[in-house]
């Protein structure tokens, strides 16, 4: 998943801004977080996350991706 479409944007957004979780799917691994934000990092866009259990933040490269939904 290099590019998200523009219905994933607008949805990873509101995510954002209501502090929901997403589930990102990443080489045959879940990960459910809270984003925090999207950025530029190094040219790649990176979605920088947290943990909801542990509290650890995470930086996921889209391009690294395998698919992305917003759980609630």
């Amino acid at each position: 998943m290099a590019q998200l479409t523009t219905k994933q944007y607008d949805a990873l957004e509101r995510a954002i801004a209501d502090g929901s979780r997403i589930a990102v799917y990443r080489r045959g691994t879940e990960y459910i977080v809270i984003p925090q934000r999207i950025r530029l990092l190094l040219g790649r866009e990176a979605i920088e996350a947290q943990n909801p259990t542990t509290g650890d933040r995470l930086t996921l490269f889209l391009d690294e991706m395998d698919a992305l939904e917003v759980v609630g």
